[in-house]
């Protein structure tokens, strides 16, 4: 089993930067997949940025140019760096890994509100 803990979320101006943090349980060297998506209310979750364990980022397009995912291996953790931040970003951001295995994990999500 395998733990997500997001943190980094909270109440931003628009034009404003968050960073938000997942820490797994874990080595993220087990997960093949790691990736943050998005759920505002009365839509659906959908992916906003993802990384392969090869390297490979791909961002929705909402998020090019403005959000980045990284990760730090020591730490466990996989970070998305967001910046001129607009009021439809709004939304609880939730963090998924994929294992190797193909099992699949998410935190429970970090509310992000971008508000004058």
């Amino acid at each position: 089993q395998v733990q997500l803990v997001e943190s980094g979320g909270g109440l931003v101006q628009p034009g404003g930067s968050l960073r938000l943090s997942c820490v797994a349980s874990r080595s993220i060297f087990w997960f093949n997949f790691m990736g943050w998506y998005r759920q505002a209310p009365g839509k659906e979750r959908e992916l906003v940025a993802a990384l392969t364990s090869a390297g490979s980022t791909n961002y929705a397009d909402s998020a090019k140019g403005r959000f980045t995912i990284s990760r730090d291996n020591a730490k466990n953790t996989v970070y998305l760096q967001m910046n001129s931040l607009k009021p439809e970003d709004t939304a609880v951001y939730y963090c998924n890994v994929v294992a190797f295995s193909g099992m699949k994990y998410w935190g429970k999500g970090t509310l992000v509100t971008v508000s004058s």
